[in-house]
């Protein structure tokens, strides 16, 4: 498959690394931007980008830490402030994406997220107001590991987690777990639990995951985001927006709740569709493109 030129943007002081699929003689000026999960790139919407680029202009993104976008060192709390050092919060990649789409796209835009891009399209949805005019969230990170999200009742959990936060932080356990998976026999063991149909695992997919963690500060993302203990969950941000939502779901996601999603539903009434996919696991976008595209373009012909 042949990727979209990567262009360069300069954030602040890092380079971040974006594409544009724009069908020459398109007459719409709708926007669309997507945003990759956790550990992926904007190459992960191989299947995507293009095809939905037919009809509208179609931008995609690495975040700061992956892909091709600069990666500076993990910087948690209680760690003094070094050069080329940052902590990683759906803040600081919130803040990349409301930049961009101010800076870049610079007019109204379609946010799609997967996994934890969905957070970070909620919350730059907020930001962006009226600038933002729907939200597409595909199987959307739920946070169970999240404080917030830990039961008073859980005595065993309540015991070990400071444990477990103090191990994590440890920048050679982290790295030692980044090491281990970073490899394509672990990706692939993972691609199979994520994509349970089997569809579309190749060995395209397995080279998009690991050669940017081949990258000498790709273990730094990986760190940040593991010790985000208490950040935003997609419930804090549902009722600060008045946008249009749609949720699209693998029906057999290992990991993000479906019944959970069905909960979202009836509880937030800016969530206009919830469209579950057969079969599908975490990442329908890419193990079902044909039938994730159709309903992306059906909801924004919904809501334009």
């Amino acid at each position: 498959m042949t990727f979209n030129k990567s262009e360069i943007w300069k954030w602040k002081n890092w380079e971040i690394s974006w594409s544009l699929s724009k069908k020459s003689n398109c007459e719409n000026n709708i926007n669309i931007l997507l945003i990759h999960g956790f550990g992926a790139s904007k190459n992960h919407w191989r299947h995507n980008q293009n095809f939905l680029g037919k009809n509208f202009n179609c931008f995609a993104i690495d975040l700061l830490g992956f892909g091709e976008s600069s990666q500076p060192n993990a910087l948690l709390n209680y760690e003094p402030f070094k050069e080329n050092s940052i902590k990683y919060t759906f803040d600081l990649w919130s803040n990349q994406i409301s930049t961009f789409c101010s800076e870049v796209i610079k007019s109204p835009v379609y946010i799609v997220g997967n996994s934890i891009g969905g957070i970070i399209a909620l919350r730059a949805a907020e930001m962006l107001k009226d600038d933002c005019k729907g939200i597409i969230l595909i199987d959307c990170a739920q946070r169970t590991m999240d404080d917030k999200r830990l039961k008073k009742n859980n005595v065993l959990m309540n015991f070990f987690r400071p444990v477990l936060k103090t191990f994590v932080r440890q920048r050679i356990i982290s790295n030692t777990l980044f090491k281990r998976a970073a490899n394509p026999k672990v990706i692939r063991k993972i691609l199979e639990q994520a994509y349970p149909s089997g569809k579309n695992i190749d060995e395209e997919l397995i080279q998009i995951l690991y050669q940017p963690s081949k990258r000498e500060n790709s273990k730094e993302a990986f760190r940040g985001f593991i010790n985000l203990f208490d950040d935003y969950l997609a419930t804090d941000l549902f009722g600060k927006i008045e946008n249009p939502i749609q949720l699209i779901w693998g029906e057999k996601d290992p990991w993000e709740s479906l019944s959970e999603a069905k909960d979202w539903k009836k509880a937030f009434r800016n969530i206009k569709r919830l469209d579950i996919i057969k079969g599908a696991g975490h990442c329908p976008h890419d193990e079902e493109p044909e039938k994730t595209n159709k309903l992306i373009c059906e909801f924004i012909q919904e809501i334009k």
